[in-house]
């Protein structure tokens, strides 16, 4: 499994859309999962100023996340892989 980034432009979005645009990610990431296809999502960052938003997935390839994100019907400019530099606790 890899780490993939996908990155959101959100103009006008609330935070309760927010939140619900997050758990939306969450849920269908968990049913892919439950369905063959692993997908977890990791977090989220949002930068308000800019209406952006960097949403982390662990998964096999991009294209699970892909498809992970169009059927939770979340907007996405692109999907990359990244390295999650978050240190261990």
């Amino acid at each position: 499994m890899a780490v993939y980034m996908v990155e959101r432009n959100l103009a006008g979005i609330t935070m309760p859309q927010l939140a619900g645009a997050q758990q939306a990610a969450i849920s269908t990431a968990r049913r892919f999962t439950a369905d063959g296809t692993p997908v977890r999502y990791i977090r989220s960052t949002f930068v308000p100023g800019e209406a952006r938003c960097m949403c982390l997935f662990d998964a096999g390839s991009a294209d699970d996340v892909k498809k992970v994100n169009e059927a939770a019907e979340l907007p996405f400019v692109r999907i990359v892989e990244a390295l999650d530099l978050t240190p261990a606790s």
